[in-house]
């Protein structure tokens, strides 16, 4: 790798070199599609709908939507997707995209694909990540019960909780337990596997036991290595202080702090509840409030490098370039064994594929799931790229401009 190689998120011969032209067209009329809002929001009403009823539109969104933004229907079909993104440098973070169900069965068996996820990304050269959901394993009643019952303070989290699980019931404190239990087994897989658990956020009202049990499994297994990364919504205007927090933590517990930062995916529900349930809202003022917490947690973690390793998963150009230009400013390589950048599967590749390009760790968040179980994912991105200021017309702009010049 050059010393000091320059980087453009403007050059999207190397955004899109793993692109077929005809692959390339059918990405414009996707996006060109999800720029009429008129027509997102009528599609996002009629295609769960019309799965739900059986309407044979499966094949229509395989070759449209489904292949943009997903790896497959089965962990098999991503390895493909996998191969191609790795021979261009690029890695994967596996996420079992089916939308978890609810009652011990349920938890009990999305505990087993998540094993079975590490398990295979364990014999691929190109996986060294999965993401995994609490919900997916636990009751929402039982996260909301803990959450309520923790007044979140700075460094004392952890003797918080501890108060908190008092007013659980006998039968509430065993399922609790078995939470624990199916987050370690999955924790402790993911060690003798070598392969990285990104524990992923949630709602505000049930994120303080997921913060307290992710803690735990970073205490258990990022002694030497990281294997547990804690997700950060920076749109939360105390999850900067909880960084901070979270590094004294580590400090003190003797662990490597493993964060994912991320601006976030609930604003309007968290907006919305709090206006409703009539307490302060826990959402920044505004964008730019979320940027400037966002651009000064990843300064904070560059700083303390040695203890942090840091995931910045981000579509923004500007945080991403920032992360680099203080690598340079602290005289670290750009390929720091602590410092990874993520994007989403089939969006700003012009970001990922750059920041291969002068060899960034780099990776794409790949779901993979039946259609019928990753709808709901895929109207959540159709809806992003409609509602996102920008995200659509800076895609479009950007694949115009590479149809353009591989014309010439």
């Amino acid at each position: 790798m050059q010393s000091n190689p320059i980087i453009s998120f403007d050059n999207t011969e190397n955004a899109f070199a793993y692109k077929t032209d005809k692959e390339l067209k059918k990405a414009r009329f996707l996006f060109k599609s999800m720029s009429y809002q008129w027509l997102v929001k009528l599609g996002t009403r009629v295609t769960p709908w019309a799965i739900r009823v059986g309407l044979p539109i499966k094949g229509v969104i395989r070759k449209t939507i489904f292949k943009q933004f997903v790896g497959g229907e089965t962990l098999q079909e991503t390895a493909a997707v996998a191969k191609k993104l790795g021979e261009y440098g690029v890695q994967v973070i596996l996420d079992y995209g089916v939308e978890g169900g609810q009652g011990e069965e349920a938890f009990d068996h999305a505990t087993e694909e998540f094993i079975r996820v590490i398990n295979y990304a364990a014999t691929q050269p190109n996986i060294p990540y999965m993401s995994v959901k609490v919900t997916g394993i636990a009751r929402l009643g039982l996260l909301e019960k803990l959450d309520h019952s923790v007044e979140l303070n700075a460094g004392s989290l952890m003797k918080r909780f501890s108060k908190a699980l008092e007013s659980l019931t006998a039968d509430e404190t065993k399922e609790w337990e078995r939470v624990q239990d199916r987050l370690l087994l999955i924790c402790q897989t993911a060690f003798e596997k070598n392969v990285a658990v990104f524990i992923d956020a949630e709602e505000t009202w049930v994120q303080d036991p997921v913060d307290v049990i992710t803690v735990l499994m970073m205490e258990k297994f990022n002694k030497n290595t990281v294997v547990v990364y804690n997700t950060l919504q920076l749109y939360r205007h105390d999850r900067l202080q909880f960084l901070k927090d979270c590094y004294e933590a580590a400090l003190q517990r003797n662990f490597i702090l493993g964060t994912k930062l991320v601006r976030g995916a609930y604003m309007e529900k968290e907006r919305r509840r709090a206006d409703q349930m009539n307490y302060p809202s826990p959402i920044q003022p505004n964008k730019e409030a979320t940027d400037r917490d966002f651009n000064a947690a990843i300064q904070f973690c560059v700083e303390h490098i040695d203890r942090i390793a840091l995931v910045v998963a981000s579509h923004n150009e500007y945080s991403n370039l920032l992360t680099t230009q203080l690598l340079r400013q602290k005289g670290l390589p750009l390929n720091h064994e602590h410092v990874h950048f993520s994007q989403l599967y089939g969006m700003s590749d012009n970001i990922t594929f750059n920041l291969a390009k002068v060899g960034c760790h780099v990776s794409k968040y790949l779901p993979f799931g039946p259609i019928k179980d990753v709808i709901p994912y895929l109207m959540r991105r159709a809806q992003e790229n409609s509602s996102v200021k920008g995200q659509t017309g800076r895609e479009l702009v950007l694949i115009k401009k590479e149809i353009e010049r591989r014309s010439l």
